[in-house]
């Protein structure tokens, strides 16, 4: 029988983790995730004074840490940051792109533009950023691992949500496609679907009362204590940062409800790899007029 372990401490050891949006929430949990299973890090976040919290209680714990506040939609900022982390660490092996806005909460035609804009800005054109300027750091490398923290929304509806829905499907899009454009290079793009956590983006909800719809009573449950632990996200996203995902790519992945800690096992992962399952594709595999055979 195949055995399954998670990533273990110094897993991760040496390899050099960029995470955005790590002053808070998830992002803050999965550094910490990371830096217990050995990992040197780059993290980044708008707001400095959180960013800085989040720096000191890795240090505290040992970590090694580089902290750069910035906003991810401004190249500019996004450019000086990852010259920053090729000058102080030599190379970049792991990017996570957590960073990201609810956006405008309500019926369509109620959102201000610029606020629909802006989070497509933080939450798509981010992500784009990030990956421009790290990708060239991992071709030369051949080898890299690119996690991609997704939403409520994508793929399904989020009525309410319109921005943010749009801005994280087309995460999904972004992470399928450069999935195929670097497997040449030995490089793994996945998505992970964190489930509904208590984090801030919570606390907008519940402010935003009736104008939220359904989400409102979500929240409501995540504050009873219902949602998913942090935890479970850094644990996978551990897992996809290791070498124990080595192959896997492509995917979109659930925290709270796949069982992704089988999918290292060898009876498994060749199935995994030849199917369309954790990916957004029509399910009846048509595509553009054609039916795709799937692999058995």
């Amino acid at each position: 029988m195949d055995r399954v372990s998670l990533p273990k401490p110094e897993r991760l050891k040496n390899k050099v983790v960029v995470i955005t949006g790590a002053g808070r929430g998830i992002g803050r949990a999965i550094a910490m995730g990371l830096a217990k299973n050995g990992a040197r890090l780059a993290i980044t976040s708008r707001t400095e004074a959180e960013l800085h919290r989040t720096e000191e209680e890795l240090n505290e714990h040992g970590a090694e840490v580089l902290a750069v506040a910035g906003d991810v939609s401004n190249p500019l900022h996004v450019n000086r940051f990852i010259n920053k982390v090729t000058d102080v660490y030599g190379r970049i092996d792991v990017l996570v792109n957590n960073a990201g806005v609810l956006g405008p909460i309500g019926p369509i035609e109620e959102n201000r533009a610029d606020m629909w804009r802006y989070a497509i800005e933080v939450n798509l054109f981010g992500v784009f950023l990030l990956c421009k300027y790290v990708i060239p750091h991992m071709k030369r490398q051949r080898s890299g691992k690119i996690i991609n923290i997704s939403g409520a929304g994508a793929p399904s509806p989020y009525p309410r949500f319109t921005a943010y829905s749009a801005s994280k499907t087309g995460v999904l899009g972004l992470t399928q496609t450069l999935a195929e454009e670097l497997k040449d290079f030995n490089i793994q793009v996945n998505a992970v679907a964190p489930g509904i956590a208590d984090t801030r983006m919570q606390d907008e909800i519940l402010a935003a009362g009736e104008s939220a719809g359904a989400a409102f009573t979500k929240a409501k449950e995540v504050k009873e204590g219902k949602g998913v632990e942090l935890s479970k996200v850094a644990e996978l996203v551990a897992f996809l940062a290791s070498d124990m995902s080595n192959g896997i790519t492509g995917k979109y992945v659930s925290a709270r409800w796949d069982d992704w800690r089988s999918f290292s096992k060898r009876s498994n992962m060749k199935k995994l790899l030849a199917s369309n399952i954790y990916t957004i594709q029509r399910i009846d595999n048509v595509f553009y007029g054609e039916t795709k055979v799937r692999s058995k």
